[in-house]
């Protein structure tokens, strides 16, 4: 808010900036200029200047106004922060009890966004002008050009394939003109009505049903819909309406890997691609989606969870693809569920959201079941496929020869699918070649210096790699406590060696690993995500990510390579994550054609999930799953949040987090657990230490916690405390 002083005749505005303090800070408004809530400014703060807004709420005007530094700079060319926005931040920061200013950092990325982006030098053809010789070069540049726009020399110099000196002399013979360019057009707008696919009649009432909610003001949709059921085409005829109610719309995925083929489909319904925005992007891009969603000239965007802190300008649907998944949870500095938060945005600016998924998480089942969520159900796959027959091997009794991990049951299936011409997926949940390598001499086990966690064995790379902090080395000729040479062996299998297992097996195949850590990144992916959905290659090994969402049509086997994997620590959340996690890899086979089977390799095959899963009875798991929430007080029916102390030196860090949790203030409601170790007990040479707070469901754990750690002991320099409200990872 704004504050006039009548003695000093001075203005005063606060301004919140996008560092850890509590609140706004007051600024003078320069004379001359005027600014209002949500104006975009620069402020000096101490040595250095940051950009921040003009935020709500009365400035401090008993400070000194000789002692209050002035608003250096108005980005009066960007549109301000409108009221919502605001208001999500402030919530975003209330739930989370994170700063405002950290939450803000994530809306004002950087400084180049805020700048209207710089012309670039083109040419245009003069009218009626005419070359004093008409050369063969010179003539493909005028034929290029008889559109009468105007090129960058080096898109026409390209375009009509001649040199820069053929232009240059154009130029100097008054034939092309120089004239400014935008430095890129601005992204076509989706049509609506390009290519609407016809819909199965399931699909058809679940689409007239997500049109409905648009005059619900602030509804919520749980779609939950069986691997291949078509969820993707439902809900772009909900883009539709949006984008014909003349609003804005966002898609969250988990993963990048999913935006090609999300690309290449909305591209067929609407005609265009929409804008993208994740990590992987380029900073003129991420500038450009940033300016076009704040004009409101970019329509739709597809992106990751930061995507929902974008400054739209007429935002009116949020979907969130895989809504289930924990990768929509940050865990450093604002801890937040992109999930829950774009629930709330949604409901501060009265606008639907729909999460779907083939496996909802918990949370959004109950809210289902309770009405505070629209439920649309899609059974069967739109393609009129079975989904796969699933098949347990129990690996004490039907497993492998020792130092093989294919159980012969899951190789025969693998021979018989190859044989047919089809594709199979064997998925393993751990990256690299082994999860450890020790001496056989000695039991040197490698560990990373900086965390309590195995360097992962990178074969291919010939490294050995922590997955938490990033350190590696090379792979040693000998052992370095008893200098052993050739006594180095790798324990358990990772991607890598399931691969070179299966090339033992089958040479003549073509193998395929998909992993994130691979070389090549994000572009690596995209290409043999589409190698795969081409059908070129017979065998994929694949982590997690080829569990989410994909399309691969000529894919008829599933082979889980260890079904227990997920179920062997002491997360709350185990059991579901480990359902959800393999009914969505194994629903990758038989999608389109069916005759998709999967093959689970456990060494309990009595386990609720994987009994769950063999029966397909989804059903029974929830209810199941949900009464065991129910009984202990978990989530959705209760609260948690984690404390995390964490600090260079062990007992320091130990001795405080035991003083904090004295200092907790008693309430019958609230247990407490802790402190524990944490299982990951060192990160990046921090000692961790963690408390865990339980409370019902309506009990205010935000005023308890702000209470409590306010009122505790203060860390003192090395040690530091994060707070994460309804944690999904419990390392």
């Amino acid at each position: 808010m704004l504050f006039d002083d009548p003695e000093f005749h001075e203005t005063i505005a606060s301004v919140l900036v996008p560092v850890a303090v509590p609140k706004a800070y007051t600024y003078k408004v320069p004379a001359g200029q005027s600014v209002v809530p949500g104006t975009i400014v620069k402020v000096p703060l101490g040595p250095r200047e940051v950009i921040g807004a003009v935020w709500d709420g009365e400035p401090d005007a008993a400070i000194n106004p000789n002692k209050l530094k002035s608003i250096s700079r108005v980005y009066d060319t960007t549109p301000p922060l409108d009221e919502d926005l605001r208001r999500f931040v402030d919530w975003v920061a209330n739930w989370t009890l994170g700063a405002p200013g950290m939450v803000l950092r994530m809306v004002l990325r950087s400084e180049e966004a805020l700048e209207p982006e710089a012309p670039v030098a083109g040419v245009r053809r003069i009218e009626d002008a005419e070359p004093d010789r008409m050369t063969p070069a010179r003539g493909r540049v005028l034929a290029t050009m008889e559109d009468g726009f105007a090129w960058t020399k080096s898109g026409l110099s390209h375009a009509a394939g001649v040199s820069a000196s053929v232009i240059d002399g154009l130029i100097k013979q008054n034939v092309l003109e120089v004239v400014s360019m935008p430095a890129s057009p601005p992204l076509p707008k989706p049509q609506i009505d390009y290519a609407q696919k016809s819909l199965t009649p399931a699909q058809t009432a679940a689409s007239e049903g997500l049109i409905e909610s648009f005059d619900k003001g602030g509804s919520v949709t749980l779609i939950d819909g069986v691997t291949g059921s078509g969820k993707t085409e439902v809900y772009f005829e909900a883009i539709a309406e949006a984008l014909r109610r003349g609003r804005q719309a966002l898609v969250l995925l988990p993963e990048i890997a999913l935006t090609e083929q999300f690309l290449r489909r909305f591209e067929q319904r609407f005609g265009v691609f929409p804008a993208e925005w994740h990590s992987e992007i380029t900073p003129k891009n991420r500038s450009r989606v940033w300016r076009g969603v704040a004009s409101g000239d970019v329509r739709v965007v597809i992106g990751a969870r930061s995507s929902l802190f974008l400054p739209f300008r007429e935002l009116g649907l949020i979907i969130v693809d895989e809504e289930h998944d924990a990768a929509f949870k940050q865990d450093d500095r604002v801890p937040y569920s992109a999930r829950d938060m774009a629930v709330v945005r949604g409901h501060i600016s009265r606008f639907p959201v729909i999460l779907a998924s083939a496996t909802p998480s918990v949370e959004s089942h109950v809210n289902a079941e309770l009405g505070r969520y629209s439920l649309l159900e899609l059974p069967e796959r739109a393609s009129g496929a079975e989904l796969p027959e699933l098949q347990a091997i129990d690996m004490r009794h039907e497993g492998p020869e020792r130092g093989r991990w294919l159980a012969p049951g899951l190789v025969t299936a693998i021979k018989e699918t190859f044989a047919q011409g089809d594709q199979s997926l064997l998925f393993l949940n751990r990256r690299g070649y082994a999860p450890l390598t020790l001496c056989r001499t000695c039991g040197h086990r490698f560990q990373c210096a900086h965390c309590s966690a195995w360097l992962v064995e990178h074969r291919f790379q010939k490294k050995l790699v922590c997955h938490h902090c990033g350190h590696f080395e090379k792979v040693p000729d000998a052992c370095p406590t008893c200098q052993s040479a050739n006594s180095l062996v790798a324990c358990g299998p990772g991607v890598e060696r399931i691969a070179e297992e299966v090339s033992d097996m089958f040479p003549q195949a073509r193998t395929l690993i998909l992993s994130s850590d691979l070389p090549g990144g994000p572009e690596r992916l995209k290409r043999e995500m589409k190698i795969v959905e081409e059908g070129g290659a017979d065998i994929v090994i694949g982590t997690q990510l080829v569990a989410k969402g994909h399309n691969f049509p000529k894919m008829k086997l599933v082979g889980v390579i260890d079904a227990d994997l997920g179920l062997a620590h002491g997360d709350p959340r185990a059991a579901e994550k480990t359902f959800q996690l393999l009914a969505q890899v194994t629903g990758r086979a038989g999608r389109v054609t069916g005759g998709g089977r999967g093959f689970l390799q456990t060494y309990n095959a009595d386990h609720p999930v994987i009994k769950a899963l063999l029966s397909s009875n989804k059903n029974a798991f929830y209810q199941a799953e949900i009464e065991a929430r129910r009984v202990a007080g978990l989530p959705p029916f209760g609260r948690l949040a984690a404390v995390i102390v964490s600090g260079p030196d062990k007992a320091f860090a130990e001795h405080y987090a035991r003083a904090l949790a004295r200092s907790a203030p008693a309430d019958q409601a609230v247990t407490l657990l802790g402190p524990a170790e944490a299982a990951l007990a060192m990160v990046r040479g921090r000692y961790r230490y963690r408390l865990l707070t339980m409370a019902p469901r309506q009990f205010d754990l935000q005023s308890f916690l702000r209470h409590w750690l306010g009122n505790g002991p203060k860390p003192s320099k090395g040690l530091r405390v994060q707070v994460d409200v309804d944690p999904q990872h419990f390392l």
